[in-house]
């Protein structure tokens, strides 16, 4: 290891007699952290400075390599003055401590390497996925998959070549992993199951993150959160989590309202049997007010129909679509159509109706029962002036 170590501090070392050479070697190893610690400043100022001016660029790539990059070139310079300071220690004290100094390197590296790949893939994924950076932005759940796979290759590749730095045999560990992955998969079963439901909902993609979700076989319902390699994050309209295994997705059926082109006013309104001369204008009337409406989309189903006798009432059939799919929006375009219907039967003099019940009495029983109010009647002012009836 001697010949890594610089050999300007060496012979600085060994040429400055001054003073005793624990002295010497501490100063120098001092003077190297020192010299690498401004380096690590330089090298970290002179990136922000390039990343400034290439942000001015159209080429988005090399912004996203430069702010990956900095913190790791950082790390760089001080992982090699650290080397250099350690075999210098190690040049002249022989301290076992510092023979791991190579390997120590090493991994340095690999970490250092990985750390970058990891940025890089982050600040791709945000670029890529920023409507401001780029015209097209790639949807986020796509987005969140791939970068996803792309760390995990990137970290198992860095295990494998930590573990061979290490005098691991690859081959050995692959086939350690043939027999284990064959136990675990018995073991893990349902963990796997999520998993592969996890690669089936990316791969079919009935729904993505932000859509609102429900499912009339299972009590879930919210808005997608977070799809992850095992659970689905749901949040309820009651603002709490639902955390829901990918496997349920697997065997349920699921809605998807967030897809939806239109939203669906179906109402019945009834108005009093004493108006029905008056049903064939109402129904036109509000037919024609549906198709004026601007919220109103005409190209879908729209029906506007005297649709039957009911007990109480004659009803209206009221069947159209919104433009909107927004539901805040939806209920207030509904509210104004309702209000709409209603100023619409009173301007033609009918009313809404309610239930109610008339009773009818027998031409023979009112006569009867008009003769009793008389004779209690008269029996009543009798009373009154001090006689009686017998």
């Amino acid at each position: 290891m001697e010949e890594d170590v610089p050999g300007l501090m060496v012979n600085w070392v060994d040429s400055w007699q001054t003073l005793s050479e624990t002295w010497r070697v501490t100063l120098a190893v001092f003077a190297m952290v020192l010299f690498t610690a401004v380096v690590a400043y330089l090298v970290s100022k002179v990136i922000l400075f390039m990343e400034r001016r290439f942000s001015a660029t159209r080429n988005l790539w090399d912004d996203a390599f430069l702010h990956a990059v900095r913190k790791p070139a950082v790390g760089f310079v001080w992982l090699q003055g650290i080397y250099w300071s350690a075999e210098l220690a190690y040049h002249y004290s022989q301290a076992e401590i510092f023979t791991a100094n190579d390997d120590l390197l090493s991994l340095g590296f690999i970490w250092l390497l990985v750390w970058t790949l990891l940025g890089l893939i982050r600040q791709g994924e945000i670029m890529l996925a920023s409507p401001e950076r780029v015209q097209r932005p790639m949807d986020y759940t796509t987005l969140t998959t791939i970068s996803k796979l792309l760390r995990a290759v990137v970290i198992i590749t860095a295990a494998l070549i930590v573990m061979q730095s290490l005098g691991y045999s690859i081959s050995g560990v692959l086939a350690f992993g043939g027999v284990g992955g064959i136990a675990i998969g018995f073991a893990a079963k349902d963990l796997l199951a999520n998993f592969f439901g996890g690669f089936i909902i990316q791969l079919d993609r009935p729904f993505k993150v932000g859509d609102w979700i429900r499912s009339p076989d299972r009590n879930i319902e919210g808005t997608v959160e977070q799809i992850g390699w095992r659970l689905t994050t749901i949040r309820t309209f009651d603002k709490r989590p639902l955390y829901v295994p990918n496997a349920a997705f697997t065997t349920i059926a699921v809605e998807n309202p967030s897809r939806m082109n239109n939203r669906r006013i179906s109402e019945t309104v009834g108005i009093r049997y004493a108006d029905v001369s008056q049903m064939a204008p109402i129904v036109s009337e509000i037919r024609s007010m549906l198709e004026s409406h601007d919220e109103i989309d005409t190209s879908q189903t729209l029906i506007v129909n005297f649709l039957a006798f009911n007990a109480s009432s004659l009803d209206i059939m009221i069947y159209t679509f919104t433009k909107t799919t927004e539901w805040v929006k939806f209920h207030a375009i509904k509210q104004d159509v309702l209000l709409k219907i209603s100023q619409i039967i009173e301007s033609h003099g009918a009313e809404v109706a309610f239930p109610t019940r008339t009773l009818h009495l027998p031409d023979t029983l009112r006569l009867a029962a008009a003769d009793d109010l008389m004779t209690a009647g008269a029996a009543a002012a009798h009373q009154a002036e001090g006689g009686h009836v017998s």
